[in-house]
């Protein structure tokens, strides 16, 4: 079996079999094969596709290219979600221990965020001592006391992925769907789950700019899922402005410890409370999304969510000083809000234009190498719809750095528009789509 009969294969646009598959990724995996027949394969996928049980064999010789993560011996339903990511979007940081405060176990292999704001990881190594870089062992133990665990991908996990993400990403292959799916399945579904929900957001914010693109890549990691054996649901949400107030690392921090203690931002809460509901029915602790919907509510009103993510930083090395007291987390040097150029009602609230300020101020990141400041971001962001006094605050910037400073208030000119009549707030939750959905 030669390598470039499966280019050619896939060049003309014909199925490959489950044999060729798993041949390529795990020549490439083992480095018997270079780089430029791994590209060459990549653009063969990305104009020519693949169809569903292709993709599901993809990920699967994606997946097993490396180690395993053995959950067996905890016993509760293992859940997890991912994101697609967005600006302000720390909902991971909340939900992991409300649905473990539920009765879920939740695995969460999570990522760093590059050319956006930080990642799940970098958001909470921005707590001074967290681990994020834990053994399985350590993983499992964790998990064991409290039902949640978030980490990062170790070096064993998915090799081949991590080899075809940075090629991707210089070869003008990176928004493929079926490559997109088996990059995120696979090591997701390393940490041998039940279920798995899947948050992909559509809009200015987002990688996936209509809901058009958005349902059909969350319909194929669906039924991709689904094909191995995996209970699988997603829901697509709006990220045309950003989620919550803030935007940086210990600033989405401190707004996910207001959220756990019930008094966060109303779209925050209400995403993670839909996302909680999905993931409760996958692990099937109720078949109710109503019995589900009161179960987060009670873990966040009786305070049980917070007490599990703070007993997660303190397993995982963090000091829980900062939880009790955010005060004692890095803050920036200056602290300068953005005034309304008139009164009226925020009709536009870009978060693109926000994301890209943040990048500018440090908060995330332009290369992998790239270290981000915790402390800088954006806080107090109005949305669409609220209502605005002229000289008022339209967003608080926090800089380390004049130039930086100066450079993200050029970028966010634009970014917001005031209307003289309240506009019609846009939906958060776009659809849902599982069991009952999938075939329509």
């Amino acid at each position: 079996m030669l390598p470039q009969w499966i280019i050619e294969k896939k060049r003309d646009g014909q199925t490959l079999t489950e044999e060729e598959i798993r041949f390529f990724i795990d020549a490439y995996a083992k480095e018997k094969l270079p780089d430029y027949q791994m590209a060459a394969m990549a653009m063969a996928i990305f104009i020519r596709g693949m169809n569903p049980k292709e993709i599901a064999i993809l990920t699967d010789a994606m997946m097993r290219s490396g180690d395993l993560i053995n959950t067996s011996s905890i016993k509760k339903p293992k859940v997890d979600k991912h994101s697609t990511g967005g600006i302000g979007d720390k909902v991971s940081l909340i939900l992991a221990p409300l649905v473990a405060a539920c009765g879920l176990a939740v695995p969460m292999i999570s990522g760093r965020g590059l050319g956006i704001t930080g990642g799940t990881l970098d958001k909470l190594e921005s707590i001074p001592g967290y681990r994020t870089n834990l053994s399985d062992a350590e993983l499992i133990r964790v998990i064991k006391k409290i039902g949640c665990s978030i980490i990062g991908q170790t070096k064993q996990l998915a090799p081949a992925d991590k080899k075809l993400y940075a090629l991707r990403d210089v070869t003008g292959t990176v928004a493929s769907i079926p490559l997109i799916t088996a990059s995120i399945m696979c090591k997701k579904l390393a940490e041998g789950l039940d279920g798995l929900l899947l948050d992909v957001k559509c809009g200015k914010g987002a990688f996936m700019r209509t809901q058009k693109d958005a349902r059909a890549l969350a319909l194929t990691m669906v039924r991709v899922g689904n094909a191995m054996g995996k209970r699988m649901a997603a829901v697509i949400t709006d990220m045309n402005q950003t989620l919550g107030n803030t935007a940086g690392n210990v600033l989405e921090v401190v707004e996910s410890i207001e959220t756990l203690q019930n008094r966060g931002p109303k779209d925050l809460t209400e995403l993670t409370l839909v996302s909680a509901e999905e993931m409760l029915i996958l692990g099937r602790i109720t078949k109710s999304r109503a019995t589900a919907r009161a179960m987060a509510e009670k873990a966040l009103a009786d305070g049980s969510a917070f007490r599990i993510f703070r007993k997660m930083v303190e397993l995982q090395g963090g000091d829980v000083r900062t939880i009790d007291d955010p005060s004692r987390l890095a803050q920036a040097k200056f602290k300068v809000p953005m005034p309304a150029p008139a009164s009226g009602f925020v009709s536009l609230a870009d978060a693109e234009s926000v994301g890209k300020a943040c990048v500018v101020l440090g908060a995330g990141r332009t290369r992998t190498d790239e270290a981000v400041d915790p402390a800088v971001g954006i806080s107090h962001i109005l949305h669409i719809g609220d209502a605005v006094t002229k000289g008022a605050p339209l967003l608080v910037i926090h800089a380390n750095d004049k130039k930086r400073l100066a450079a993200a208030q050029e970028l966010l000119k634009g970014a917001f528009k005031i209307a003289k009549s309240k506009p019609k707030t846009p939906k958060l939750i776009l659809e849902r789509i599982n069991g009952e959905t999938i075939g329509k």
